[in-house]
């Protein structure tokens, strides 16, 4: 059985930061990307952030861009999410993701992704 467990979150005041961990298990992940969703309340799921599974490719929405940064430890099956200079807005809970491979086209896409963690909350308090 494939899980992602998600972990790390909490509340935070605004410009702070916070990293998320997700900690996959049940299967090796070799060649899979990683991704980072988030849902804030009454909105829609949107991608935050995806690493290959080298950690040569990097994808981030712009509204995160400079601010977060994705990182991976294959040996630990891990990848981190690090979230600097938060914002009210980023108040959401966040998702963990695995995709078979890289498409710099489709790589935001959840549809892209067939394996999900249940999500962490971040609260941003202003």
């Amino acid at each position: 059985q494939v899980q992602l467990v998600e972990s790390g979150g909490g509340l935070v005041q605004a410009g702070g930061s916070l990293r998320l961990s997700c900690a996959a298990s049940g299967r090796t992940f070799s060649g899979y990307v990683l991704g980072w969703f988030r849902q804030a309340s009454g909105k829609e799921r949107e991608f935050v952030s995806a690493i290959s599974w080298s950690g040569s490719n990097t994808a981030y929405a712009d509204s995160v861009k400079g601010r977060f940064t994705m990182s991976r430890d294959n040996a630990k099956n891990t990848v981190y999410l690090q979230m600097n200079s938060l914002r009210p807005e980023d108040t959401a809970v966040y998702y963990c993701a695995a995709s078979p491979g890289w498409s710099a086209s489709a790589i935001r896409t959840m549809s892209r992704y067939n394996y999900w963690g249940q999500g962490t909350q971040v609260t941003v308090s202003s």
